[in-house]
C-alpha cells in the first residue's frame, strides 16, 4: 500500500482487483490489522473512532447494509482488505460527499473528482455523448452517469463492493417515508429542537458564518446560529441591480431580526464576465446552474472576511415541500379522480385534437391542463423542460442523436421517483427531488463553489435525525390550502421574521439572461461560445441562431437559461481541451 498526503477534502486512489494492492492519495486514512480505511467529509462512527470501527469488522464476507449502518454524517469512503482482495466504496446517505469510479484491466480507480480518475500526463478521457445529452436535458449530469465513457458517480446511499472476484453495486439505505399522525404542537416543538441541535452540531472553534438569502432555510439556520453564538453572527449575501433578482431586502430584514453582522456583495455583469471561465473550470464535468456564480461570490466574500466555515440552508425545500411545482402537480392530480370513462374515452382524446376551437383562450387553457394531467408521473413534471419544449430533434443534430438513448433521462427520473406504493404523490416528488434537485444539483453547486472560494460548507438541514423526522410528517401538513411548507412555517412562526415567512421562494438567482442580452462583453463571450459549439456538430446551428435571436429580441430571462447552459458547456469543453 502507498499513502500520500494531500488535501483532506479530496480522495483518490486505486485498487488492483488481481493483487489487492491499494494506493491512496489524500483524505483521512487509518490502517489497522491489515484493513485500510480512507475518507473525506466528517463521518461519525458508532464505535467512536475509525480504529474501533475497523477492529469491529467481521472476518466473514461484508454485509454493506449492516456495515454502513454504523457510519453517519457526510462522507465518501474506501475500505480495503488487501490480503483478501476486497474493497468497498461508499458515499453518505444524502450524497453530500462525492465519489466517482471506473474499472479497466483489473484496476478499480476512485476519486472525489472525475479528474482524479485519469493520469495527468495521459490522453484525454473519451467524452460520452449520453452525458452531453443528459446535461442539456437536466443542466447537469445526474449520477450514476458522468461526462466520460465507462466512468460512474456513486449515487446517494450507495456503495460498490469488490469481493470474491465479483463487483456489485447496491443501495444500502433508503429514507423511511411514512404518514404518521403525531400531536401537532409536539411535532412543531420537535422540529425546532432538531433544527437547533443540527446547527449546534456544525459549530466548532473556527471562524464560521452563514449564507443568507433571506429565504426560510438560510434565515432559520442563521437565526439558530445566532441563538447559540455569544456575539453577532457573520452572514453573507449577494445582490443584483436587476429588477426581480435582488433579494437583499429580505436578507437585511433577517439580519436585523437576529442581530446578524451582514455583508452584502453586489455582483455586476463585469464580475460574471471575469468569473465565468473560472467557475466553469472548477467543475469536474459540465454544470449549468447559473446560481453557482452567486454562491461563489457569496463564499468568496466570506473567505475575504476570514471565514473558514459557512453554514448553508440547502435541503429544506426537499424535506418540507417548498418547491412550487409540487402545487402544480397536486392540482393536475385532480384529473386522475375523474371517472375513467369520462377521462380516458372523452376528455383525453379531445385534448389531443387540433381544431380552431382549441385556439380560444379558455379552451386552450383547459386543453393544456388535460394534456399535462394525462401524462404519467414523473414524466408529467417535465412539462416545462426547456429541451422538450424546444423539441429534441430541433436542438440536436441527427448524427448526435444516433449515439444516445433519448429515454434515459426519464429512466433516471423514474428510478428516483419510484418507491413504496403507499407513498403519497407528494412524498414521491420529495424523494425524486432529494436525489435529482438536491444531491445532483444544489449540493454539487454549493460545495464546488465553496471549495473554489476556499471555504468549507456544512448543511445543518441535512442532519440525519432531522431528515428522518421530516419523512414521517403527514403530507397534508406539509402543504395546506395551497401553502407550501405550511408545517415548517407554523412551527417557526414565532422565531422567524414576518418578512421571511411571507417571502415567496427565489434563491440566489442570477440575471444572466438579462445581462448577456445587453452587456457587450457578456454578449461577445456568449456568441463566441455558441459559434464554437455549433462547429462540434452536436447542436443544430439553426437552433443556436434562433435561440440567440429570441434571447436578445423576445424574452431575455426565459431564453437566457438555455443560453447559459450551452455557454457553460462549451466553456467547460474548451478549458479541458476538447
Amino acid at each position: 500500500m502507498q499513502i500520500q498526503g494531500a488535501l483532506t477534502d479530496r480522495l483518490a486512489g486505486s485498487f488492483d482487483t488481481r493483487t489487492g494492492d491499494v494506493q491512496l492519495h489524500g483524505g483521512c486514512q487509518v490502517e489497522q490489522a491489515g484493513r485500510i480505511l480512507a475518507w473525506t467529509g466528517r463521518p461519525r462512527f458508532d464505535a467512536g473512532t475509525p480504529e474501533a470501527f475497523l477492529a469491529g469488522l467481521p472476518d466473514s464476507d461484508w454485509n454493506p447494509d449492516a456495515l454502513l449502518a454504523h457510519i453517519h454524517g457526510p462522507f465518501a469512503l474506501v475500505l480495503a482488505e488487501p490480503a483478501r482482495r476486497r474493497c468497498l466504496l461508499a458515499v453518505d446517505r444524502l450524497g453530500i460527499q462525492p465519489l466517482a469510479w471506473r474499472e479497466a484491466a483489473g484496476c478499480l480507480r476512485f476519486a472525489s473528482d472525475l479528474d482524479g480518475l485519469f493520469p495527468a500526463d495521459g490522453p484525454r478521457p473519451e467524452l460520452d455523448p449520453q452525458g452531453v445529452f443528459d446535461y442539456v436535458y437536466f443542466h447537469m449530469i445526474p449520477a450514476p452517469r458522468t461526462i466520460y465513457r465507462d466512468t460512474h458517480k456513486l449515487e446517494p446511499a450507495s456503495c460498490l463492493v469488490f469481493d470474491a472476484q465479483r463487483m456489485r453495486q447496491r443501495r444500502y439505505w433508503r429514507l423511511a417515508y411514512a404518514e404518521t399522525r403525531p400531536e401537532r404542537a409536539a411535532a412543531e416543538a420537535r422540529l425546532r429542537s432538531l433544527l437547533e441541535t443540527a446547527v449546534a452540531a456544525q459549530l466548532e472553534d473556527r471562524p464560521t458564518g452563514t449564507f443568507l438569502s433571506g429565504g426560510l432555510d438560510s434565515t432559520a439556520v442563521s437565526g439558530m446560529f445566532a441563538r447559540l453564538h455569544p456575539g453577532p453572527v457573520p452572514a453573507f449575501t449577494v445582490g443584483f441591480e436587476a429588477e426581480g433578482y435582488d433579494e437583499t431586502p429580505w436578507a437585511r430584514a433577517a439580519a436585523a431580526h437576529f442581530g446578524l453582522k451582514l455583508r452584502v456583495r453586489y455582483v455586476t455583469p463585469e464580475d460574471v464576465l471575469e468569473a465565468l471561465p473560472q467557475v466553469a473550470a472548477a467543475q469536474d464535468e459540465p454544470f449549468g446552474n447559473a446560481s453557482a456564480l452567486a454562491a461563489y461570490f457569496c463564499a468568496r466574500s466570506a473567505r475575504e472576511s476570514g471565514i473558514e466555515i459557512l453554514l448553508a440552508g440547502d435541503g429544506g425545500d426537499e424535506l418540507f415541500a417548498g418547491n412550487t411545482r409540487y402545487l402544480k402537480q397536486l392540482r393536475l392530480a385532480h384529473y386522475e379522480r375523474l371517472p375513467a370513462v369520462l377521462r380516458d374515452r372523452l376528455l383525453t382524446p379531445l385534448a389531443r385534437l387540433d381544431t380552431p376551437l382549441h385556439r380560444l383562450p379558455l379552451v386552450r387553457k383547459a386543453v393544456s391542463y388535460v394534456r399535462q394531467a394525462s401524462l404519467p408521473m414523473p414524466e408529467r413534471m417535465e412539462s416545462y423542460n426547456l429541451l422538450l419544449r424546444a423539441g429534441i430533434t430541433q436542438v440536436f443534430t441527427p448524427e448526435f442523436l444516433a449515439e444516445v438513448e433519448l429515454d434515459e433521462p426519464l429512466r433516471l427520473l423514474e428510478a428516483a421517483y419510484r418507491g413504496d406504493e403507499s407513498f403519497s404523490l407528494l412524498k414521491h416528488m420529495l424523494a425524486l427531488d432529494l436525489k435529482i434537485t438536491l444531491a445532483d444539483n444544489d449540493l454539487r453547486k454549493v460545495s464546488r463553489m465553496c471549495r473554489l472560494a476556499g471555504v468549507e460548507v456544512r448543511y445543518p438541514m441535512l442532519d440525519e435525525e432531522l431528515v428522518g423526522f421530516s419523512a414521517t410528517l403527514p403530507s397534508p401538513w406539509l402543504i395546506e390550502r395551497g401553502e407550501l411548507r405550511a408545517f415548517y412555517r407554523r412551527a417557526l412562526a414565532d422565531f422567524l421574521p414576518r418578512a421571511t415567512l411571507e417571502k415567496s421562494k427565489h434563491g440566489f438567482g442570477l440575471p444572466f439572461g438579462v445581462w448577456s442580452a445587453e452587456h457587450p462583453g457578456l454578449a461577445q463571450r456568449v456568441d463566441a461560445a455558441l459559434e464554437r459549439l455549433a462547429r462540434r456538430g452536436w447542436i443544430r446551428a439553426d437552433y443556436l441562431a434562433d435561440l440567440r435571436r429570441r434571447h436578445t429580441r423576445e424574452h431575455a430571462a426565459y431564453y437566457g437559461v438555455m443560453v447559459w447552459v450551452l455557454t457553460l458547456l462549451e466553456t467547460w469543453l474548451a478549458h479541458h481541451g476538447y
